[in-house]
């Protein structure tokens, strides 16, 4: 057992830890500033010299369509004006969501679909951290000691051919950024589905039936639990209503969804390689 002369000599004053936290600050502001002189930031869409980190060039950014209020209450598609606090779409009224409420970062275009490329395809999974601060801010509010963040998987061959899941990395930076609990292993792939643009909505939900499940992790974890489904691309909608169906018949009180970037327009071209 330490004495007390021992304690005292380990101790360590908070002036003294304050004086050290500063100096800690310091040296990674001094190294942020060498890193940045010699490798300086980059936008991640056009590779123009930007002023910080994960931030866009002036023209790139004015060209992303962000997406937000005022839009439908559930599955969050934008409306050209307020129309009242918790309205819905068309869809929404004729079809209840699967999930209380669905979210994305922008509209699906040029800047969405480089930065999702790269990342995928470039490997440059730094950027699952430039999409989850984004992200953030559509967890505003939220309690979130109470937030299970939960990917939506990649079948295993996929994943062992591309070495990680994107919505993976997502969740994990997400969970960093904004707080929360990411389970990364909470659902699993079945088997593999096909790309789902440009089929019927009866086809596409014929083609995910059963192609999703929960983990023995997911079956521990999801009961009671507000569950936030994260995935990188929202194409037809299909794939995440699947996942959502899991996890409410898993007992989760409550499933949303929120993901970097959703197609809007039914013939935006969307390369078949995004698909997962």
């Amino acid at each position: 057992m330490a004495s007390k002369s021992e304690n005292r000599l380990t101790a360590i004053h908070p002036a003294q830890q304050k004086v050290r936290q500063d100096g800690m600050q310091a040296l990674r502001q001094i190294g942020t500033a060498i890193l940045d002189f010699a490798l300086p930031p980059r936008c991640p869409n056009c590779l123009d010299i930007v002023a910080a980190q994960d931030s866009f060039c002036t023209p790139c950014w004015r060209s992303i369509h962000f997406l937000g209020d005022p839009c439908c209450a559930a599955c969050g598609l934008p409306f050209a004006y307020d129309m009242g606090e918790g309205a819905l779409c068309g869809a929404c009224h004729a079809t209840p969501s699967p999930f209380d409420r669905a979210r994305a970062v922008m509209a699906y275009g040029e800047v969405a679909r480089t930065v999702v490329l790269r990342f995928k395809y470039g490997r440059r999974t730094g950027h699952a951290r430039l999409i989850a601060r984004h992200m953030a801010r559509h967890l505003a509010g939220m309690d979130m000691a109470q937030v299970l963040l939960v990917p939506v998987p990649l079948h295993r061959w996929r994943l062992w051919s591309r070495g990680f899941n994107q919505a993976a990395l997502i969740a994990r930076a997400l969970a960093r950024e904004a707080g929360g609990e990411a389970l990364v292993d909470g659902l699993v792939r079945t088997r593999r589905t096909p790309p789902l643009r440009r089929m019927s909505a009866a086809r596409r939900r014929r083609l995910v039936q059963g192609a999703f499940a929960l983990s023995p992790m997911g079956v521990e974890r999801v009961r009671g639990r507000h569950v936030v489904l994260i995935d990188d691309i929202q194409t037809t909608g299909a794939t995440a209503a699947s996942c959502a169906r899991m996890l409410r018949q898993g007992g989760a009180a409550r499933v949303d969804f929120l993901c970097w970037a959703r197609v809007l327009d039914a013939e935006e071209e969307q390369p078949a390689s995004l698909a997962d």
